[in-house]
């Protein structure tokens, strides 16, 4: 199982949250795990675009990860 990182303050976060039961920055914790999930597709998208074992796979990916990214058509190569 691969190991993921997060930032020290969502860290902190989710420990009073779970520990000392803090419900106050429910949305915080929220939107950081979303980053952080939104950061670990994209990057797993990119690597996928690299490694495909097929150049029709890894045009997929290439387009998929440039789609998420928001980069438009006419920037693309």
């Amino acid at each position: 199982m691969k190991q993921v990182q997060i930032l020290q303050e969502l860290f902190v976060l989710l420990i009073h949250y779970h520990l000392m039961e803090g419900d106050s920055n429910v949305d915080e914790i929220r939107i950081g795990l979303e980053k952080k999930l939104d950061a670990m597709v994209l990057h797993e998208l990119y690597e996928k675009s690299k490694t495909a074992s097929t150049e029709a796979e890894r045009e997929k990916f290439r387009k998929e990860y440039l789609d998420r990214k928001g980069i438009p058509d006419s920037f693309r190569w």
